[in-house]
């Protein structure tokens, strides 16, 4: 064969290929689509996946499915979705729980920007940082105030290693000077049980799921951790407000699928979990529980989990926070 003739036959190939390519993504999805959640049920992570699942079920008019994997601060749920089939049936629902551990965890099985493909962000909230009501503090002047008395008697509860409660939490051991001790969960909904039945001292959660527990005085709220006061709960004042200069932090949510997935699944992945977000009741709702959208395309999502991985890096490096 000819040089010629083998480039025309080679160009040919890939024209076919394309096509085959974009047949199948027109096509997406014609069978279950799996969602799976590296952490535990009842947590924020678990409730948005939930919700998208069935938004995206309604649009794209095929079964998104969630399956939780939770365990060693995600790595087991995050791992099977890396070694899951690059087809666009098995995504991940992740948070910056995974940003912060390629840092924090040295020998994953996986690397999440070179593993995975970024599809969409989800949403993001503030937290709120909480304690037991017979705890004798009012404010956080008083919490710090009581913590330096006593080093490393206080503890605090997170959903596990790695996860925006555990390193708000040290954070705030870091840039406010005291040593409370970590208490890691497998999963939120037990640390926030704990907390509640006074086993432990506070926590750090999601102003979207600590809020109700908030209102009905099962724990005493000290502070907010965004920039400004949360609308949902004004009279709560920020962390940096209250004492701690230029400390911030949030939870964030997004989907992923394994590295390789087609670019045409992506994008129309993308495309309609942006719809979905744009709508007014869908914000409407999340407002009222704290939560924002972010809209994203998988470009833009990429160089924002870049951003926030080398972020927890260098927290992690600074802080000197290591996993218990």
């Amino acid at each position: 064969m000819t040089i010629n003739k083998a480039l025309k036959a080679y160009f040919s190939f890939l024209t076919l290929a394309t096509l085959a390519l974009s047949v199948f993504a027109q096509n997406y999805p014609n069978k279950p689509v799996k969602i799976i959640v590296p952490f535990a049920s009842g947590g924020p992570a678990d409730n948005y996946a939930r919700f998208m699942a069935q938004k995206l079920q309604d649009e794209l008019q095929q079964s998104f499915v969630v399956e939780n994997k939770p365990g060693a601060g995600s790595v087991i749920g995050t791992d099977a979705a890396a070694k899951s089939p690059a087809d666009g049936y098995t995504l991940l629902m992740m948070s910056n729980t995974q940003t912060v551990n390629e840092s924090l965890i040295q020998n994953k099985p996986f690397n999440l920007l070179k593993d995975f493909v970024a599809v969409a962000p989800i949403n993001y909230s503030d937290l709120i940082l909480v304690v037991h009501p017979s705890l004798p503090v009012q404010n956080l002047k008083e919490l710090i105030q009581l913590a330096k008395s006593k080093p490393e008697i206080l503890n605090f509860a997170s959903s596990g290693n790695g996860t925006p409660y555990h390193m708000a939490g040290e954070l705030f051991n870091s840039m406010a000077g005291v040593k409370i001790t970590h208490i890691p969960y497998k999963g939120s909904s037990g640390a926030r049980t704990d907390l509640i039945g006074g086993q432990v001292n506070m926590m750090f959660d999601a102003i979207t799921t600590m809020n109700e527990f908030v209102k009905n005085n099962k724990v005493r709220a000290i502070a907010t951790t965004g920039h400004a006061r949360s609308w949902i709960m004004p009279n709560i004042p920020t962390v940096e407000e209250a004492g701690v200069p230029k400390f911030e932090t949030t939870i964030w949510l997004g989907i992923m699928a394994p590295k390789g997935t087609p670019n045409e699944i992506v994008i129309k992945l993308n495309s309609n979990t942006n719809k979905i977000l744009t709508k007014q009741d869908i914000k409407d709702t999340w407002s009222a529980q704290g939560a924002v959208p972010m809209i994203m395309s998988p470009v833009e999502f990429t160089k924002f989990l870049e951003t926030d991985v080398s972020k927890w890096a260098n927290v992690v490096k600074t802080a000197q926070i290591k996993p218990d």
